[in-house]
């Protein structure tokens, strides 16, 4: 239970290309057609059938990463495995604090089966909204976040983790308070914003300002920030080059599909969009961020997609 990059995480150099999964959710539910109440791919961890399903994932980007000579951060399947959605699943506090070991010690398996062919291999604590990904319900002050994430994080603490990495942050407290439970643990942290249409938070905010405010509020505790569930049509215009606020982002993780957030939640189908677009599109991304150099996808995306985001964006790495 060794945590290897703890105090040094090595995707902090931005010279080398790192590629990270794609829409975990969507492709368990759409492509592999498995049944996820509430989103919640951590409860796929109670059945060997579920597990098997989870590493089969998982391997499929390892191999990616062993194909395009790039380091590789393995995300849990732990995005809805805190104590709200965790109830709704009917899960005790020992028993999510049990599932949360448990998709990590899955990922240090596969990072053992990897790791003379893809190196580095960084494995990251995932963490989720408490409230809905896409609506900032169930606000809280940062000091309230604090309190509901730091069981997941102290879990993630005491275990191989590497890192954690909060996906999906909609308002700003939320991501502060992540980042004072990291703090609290010793954990390194990356936050990733999901914006609207318009570039902004969907309280509103600009995502420069939401930066600037978590960087403020916390001496700039976070390695790195991202971008994910979002098309690279909703925020690219919103990027400055030059920066400051931008030189932090190092991550986007985009959906495939252009639709809004409102017209994916009435969805009835996968929109997979063209994998090959937005392999080109992050090229396009990788211009206006310089240190950008993590990249996944989100909803609609799976191996293809990254596949195609390796592909293209290779030549900016050599």
């Amino acid at each position: 239970m060794t945590a290897l990059f703890r105090h040094a995480l090595p995707q902090r150099d931005p010279h080398r290309l790192y590629l990270t999964d794609g829409g975990i959710e969507t492709t368990l539910i759409f492509v592999d057609g498995l049944d996820l109440p509430y989103f919640a791919a951590f409860h796929l961890m109670r059945s060997d059938t579920g597990r098997a399903a989870l590493k089969r994932y998982f391997r499929r980007y390892a191999d990616l990463a062993r194909d395009h000579a790039a380091g590789l951060i393995l995300e849990s399947a732990t995005w809805r495995a805190s104590r709200d959605w965790g109830q709704l699943l009917g899960y005790a506090a020992t028993e999510l604090d049990a599932v949360n070991r448990a998709a990590i010690a899955m990922l240090e398996q596969v990072r053992g089966e990897y790791e003379s062919a893809v190196d580095p291999i960084v494995i990251s604590g995932c963490v989720g909204p408490r409230g809905d990904g896409y609506v900032p319900t169930h606000a809280m002050t940062a000091t309230q976040a604090a309190d509901y994430h730091a069981a997941q994080i102290a879990t993630f603490a005491d275990s191989a983790a590497d890192m954690v990495t909060a996906i999906t942050m909609n308002y700003v407290e939320e991501a502060i308070g992540v980042v004072q439970a990291a703090r609290t643990h010793a954990m390194p942290c990356a936050i990733s914003f999901t914006v609207e249409t318009d570039g902004r938070l969907p309280t509103g905010q600009p995502l420069a300002e939401a930066i600037a405010e978590v960087d403020g509020e916390s001496a700039a505790y976070p390695a790195y920030y991202m971008v994910n569930c979002a098309h690279p049509s909703h925020f690219d215009h919103v990027l400055e080059r030059d920066a400051t606020w931008t030189s932090r982002i190092q991550g986007v993780r985009a959906n495939a599909s252009r639709m809004s957030h409102a017209e994916l939640n009435e969805a009835a189908e996968l929109d997979a969009g063209d994998p090959d677009e937005l392999g080109r599109d992050y090229v396009a991304l990788k211009a206006r961020l310089p240190r950008a150099n993590v990249f996944g996808g989100c909803c609609g995306t799976d191996h293809r997609h990254v596949d195609a985001m390796a592909r293209e964006c290779r030549p900016s790495f050599r």
